[in-house]
């Protein structure tokens, strides 16, 4: 393998104050009848889509957001989406409320017409409150998000009487380095696990939304020395230069870490043709990949990010990106409750 053994360093994570939230860890899991199918690679899952607070990979950066949110006598949580949908304005929510803090989501879109579907009557369910900047009608979404981003530094102007509440802001997707100190973690336990099974994992692959996710999975295989290759689909096209960013905030990680490291394009394969029409919008490719994961291996995706991630897996497969013998991991972020409000699009 050309790694060095025993590179685990827990304590690297450990000393971060942490709120468990997650059962961790969560498992990692064969897909035979689909590895077979496709003829190779052995294509693995780790089921991030069974941690707590509803599922999805928003719940590991959240142990650490929330744990910084106590830490600063925080009343009320403040983060950010791009969509109705989003996985991590519920899982916010949902950590909000467990600690006894107020939630306030905000939506970098118009609100839907239903607003009892998915994720959406969970938040209603948790009594969160939601705030819409929408974007309708304007020519650049991209823009129109990076501004409102700058607008949401002037909370009180956005959100009249939450000034001096104690509010504790957490970026779009927990995309800061102690949000991806989640992920860092989650590459030692992927390893341990893989060592436990015989493997060596050559790639992970998984939706790119923010880039937090992955950022902390380069950062973490860079830390215990792991030469394991991580390829993220664009699921999106939300930001400019995404691939840099994603980069930069493994730096940042890496700095956070006490173990500072340069990063540069080979250390993450972006790939970003398997968006379809756009961000929170399903795509044919994506629903084709929902039905053949429920059929050959019972596995459940969503729309907005796993199926869009799983449409690209496939396709890189069937370009031949991967040899047969090698081991490749789908980390499955989650989002079961959104998929009930696509229902029509089946």
């Amino acid at each position: 393998m050309g790694d060095e053994a025993g590179m685990m360093t827990p304590d690297l994570w450990q000393r971060f104050p942490r709120v468990a939230f997650a059962g961790l860890p969560t498992a990692l899991e064969p897909l035979p009848r689909l590895s077979k199918m496709l003829g190779g690679p052995r294509l693995w899952v780790k089921r991030d889509d069974l941690t707590d607070l509803g599922g999805g990979n928003k719940v590991r950066p959240l142990e650490y957001l929330m744990a910084d949110a106590l830490a600063h006598h925080a009343r009320a949580v403040v983060t950010f989406a791009g969509g109705p949908q989003s996985n991590h304005l519920r899982a916010t929510a949902m950590a909000a409320r467990k600690l006894g803090l107020d939630p306030v989501l905000v939506v970098f879109a118009d609100p839907p017409a239903d607003r009892r579907q998915g994720n959406l009557l969970l938040n209603q369910l948790l009594g969160a409150r939601m705030v819409y900047l929408g974007w309708a009608g304007k020519p650049n979404p991209t823009r129109a998000i990076e501004s409102a981003i700058q607008q949401m530094r002037l909370l009180a102007a956005v959100y009249p009487g939450l000034a001096g509440r104690g509010h504790y802001v957490i970026p779009v997707g927990g995309f800061a380095p102690l949000g991806a100190v989640g992920y860092a973690a989650a590459a030692a336990e992927l390893t341990a696990q893989a060592d436990a099974a015989g493997i060596h994992i050559d790639y992970v692959v998984l939706a790119g939304g923010t880039g937090t996710t992955a950022a902390g999975l380069i950062a973490g295989f860079r830390t215990i020395r792991r030469r394991t290759r991580v390829i993220a689909v664009d699921v999106g096209r939300l930001w400019h230069n995404f691939a840099p960013s994603i980069l930069r905030l493994a730096v940042r990680t890496s700095d956070l870490l006490g173990r500072p490291a340069a990063f540069g394009p080979a250390d993450l394969e972006l790939h970003e043709g398997y968006v379809g029409a756009g961000y929170s919008l399903p795509s044919r490719e994506g629903q084709a990949a929902i039905e053949l994961l429920a059929r050959t291996e019972g596995l459940m995706l969503e729309p907005v990010y796993t199926a869009k991630a799983m449409a690209g897996l496939l396709d890189l497969v069937a370009r031949g990106r991967f040899q047969r013998d090698e081991n490749v991991v789908f980390i499955h972020t989650g989002g079961a409750p959104a998929l009930y409000a696509y229902a029509a699009q089946f």
